[in-house]
């Protein structure tokens, strides 16, 4: 019993610590952003589009789902450190050296000159993050997420203050590459400085064999995930216009920033939830909490920012940047899905051995294709409607399958999260009421207006409705301050 009061507030601490440093980040990150935006023009952010979506596949075979076998794994050995961290090394100078030698044509195929010239230093980005890989597998599996989390807004805030230097000096694209290659480097040397770990000569014969059969079975699911969830991207580039895949992808990158708040408490709770398998009445309790807790943060933020769209876009971007708006709209519908899509996803790499996993990647990608043949050729918005529908499908999918392998019901589960949809509804309907009496005020007036009474409508009516998700969220957050002082 003890033990378990123990790992549930270092949970709770890791998850606090998470998501001060996730809010903090995604704060300054949308400061950044705005500030470069609006120095930039939308073809910039269409050339690093596309470059992104070579970088993101790249950085899945790079770790080849090692670094979660190492997390999952009882007790890994100094030669399976040894060996997955020359594997990442190895593999990331190989895929830097392919991809350079590929972007000329990549370039020639959209008619964007300018992109092989930033491939070569973009692409750095790969040894840079192989680099610390190890030294953040080995903290995440020793639950140092306060460390973490520092070293990761301390990177935010160096690329931060690089890219806004460089987009106030005029450099254009070159700004967001400077922001990408700062942000890798100073994470991975504070993970080196950090961390008392370094390569050694020992034996790793057999290491990366053993955990070969999970770890390609994860990558090969996170590629499969990765291809569907930037494919889309690139038809934009080539189908329509550089400009229109810069405006789409800069507002799927403000909506990304909440999303950040979701992977904090995932992998905050992966290794957790890992120690605890075996024990199937706390885990399946733990597994409604953590949802519950999840949907809890993310409901209210989308909703607000559904309402508060054209009020934000108005008031801090150039008018360039808003034919965005109706594609931020709809993506933020597909936030309040992924609560139950991510954490069941966590629940199949705790409990499964990885193959129900790519049998459902299989599944869920034949309904995307499905769905992006027929959106593709319409409009860039009706692609932004059809990431939505996928989410939902994969969401479905995700918690069906993981209820197979925790003792509790669907049921049980829209019960626990009725309560709180039913309340982000009335904080949406308040907060639109409120921005239609405020349609002679200022810009930055009624947006003050419309934020002020979403969290106050919300926070008031969890707490004198006396919701779950509230109650243990204030005594969590007491336990915590109680401990530190």
């Amino acid at each position: 019993m003890a033990a378990q009061s123990k790992l549930t507030e270092r949970v709770a601490s890791g998850v606090a610590w998470s998501i001060a440093e996730k809010v903090g980040s995604a704060l300054l990150q949308a400061v950044v952003s705005i500030v470069v935006a609006n120095r930039i023009v939308p073809m910039d952010m269409g050339i690093m589009a596309v470059l992104t979506v070579f970088i993101s596949l790249a950085q899945l075979v790079v770790d080849s789902g090692f670094s979660q076998t190492l997390i999952r794994k009882s007790e890994p050995s100094e030669g399976d450190y040894v060996a997955v961290f020359r594997f990442n090394i190895l593999s990331s100078v190989a895929l830097y050296l392919l991809l350079t030698a590929i972007a000329p044509f990549v370039a020639s195929y959209y008619g964007w000159p300018q992109l092989a010239t930033v491939a070569p230093v973009l692409f750095l980005s790969l040894p840079l993050n192989a680099l610390g890989v190890i030294q953040n597998t080995m903290m995440v599996r020793d639950m140092h997420f306060a460390e973490l989390s520092t070293m990761s807004f301390i990177s935010i805030v160096v690329s931060g203050l690089v890219a806004i230097a460089m987009a106030v000096a005029g450099m254009g694209i070159w700004a967001l590459v400077g922001q990408r290659l700062s942000s890798m480097a100073t994470k991975s040397a504070l993970l080196w400085w950090h961390s008392n770990w370094r390569p050694r000569k020992t034996s790793t014969q057999g290491s990366l064999r053993e955990m070969a059969p999970f770890s390609l079975r994860l990558m090969t699911t996170e590629i499969i995930t990765s291809i569907y969830n930037n494919v889309s991207q690139l038809f934009i580039g080539k189908i329509y216009s550089g400009s229109a895949l810069g405006c789409f992808n800069q507002a799927q990158k403000l909506v990304y920033m909440p999303y950040t708040l979701i992977q904090s408490i995932q992998s905050v709770t992966f290794p957790a939830l890992s120690r605890i398998k075996d024990e199937e009445e706390k885990f399946a309790e733990s597994y409604r909490l953590v949802v519950m807790s999840t949907a809890m943060i993310m409901s209210p933020i989308m909703a607000g920012l559904i309402a508060t769209a054209e009020d934000f876009y108005t008031l801090l971007l150039k008018p360039d940047w808003h034919p965005a708006i109706p594609y931020f709209r709809i993506m933020c519908i597909g936030g309040f899905f992924y609560p139950l899509l991510y954490i069941s996803y966590n629940i199949l790499k705790v409990k499964s051995d990885g193959a129900i996993i790519l049998r459902l990647e299989v599944i869920k990608r034949a309904i995307m294709t499905v769905i992006l043949i027929v959106t593709i050729p319409i409009s860039v918005k009706a692609i932004a409607w059809g990431l939505v529908l996928s989410v939902v499908c994969e969401m479905v999918l995700n918690t069906w399958s993981a209820l197979r392998y925790v003792r509790i019901s669907l049921l049980r589960l829209v019960r626990t999260i009725l309560p709180i949809a039913l309340l982000t509804f009335v904080m949406y309907v308040v907060v639109m009421y409120v921005g239609d009496l405020a349609t002679e005020w200022s810009v930055a007036a009624r947006l003050a207006a419309k934020i002020a009474t979403g969290i106050a409508i919300y926070i008031a009516g969890g707490l004198l409705c006396r919701m779950e998700s509230f109650h243990q969220s204030v005594v969590l957050l007491k336990n915590i301050i109680s401990k530190r002082a």
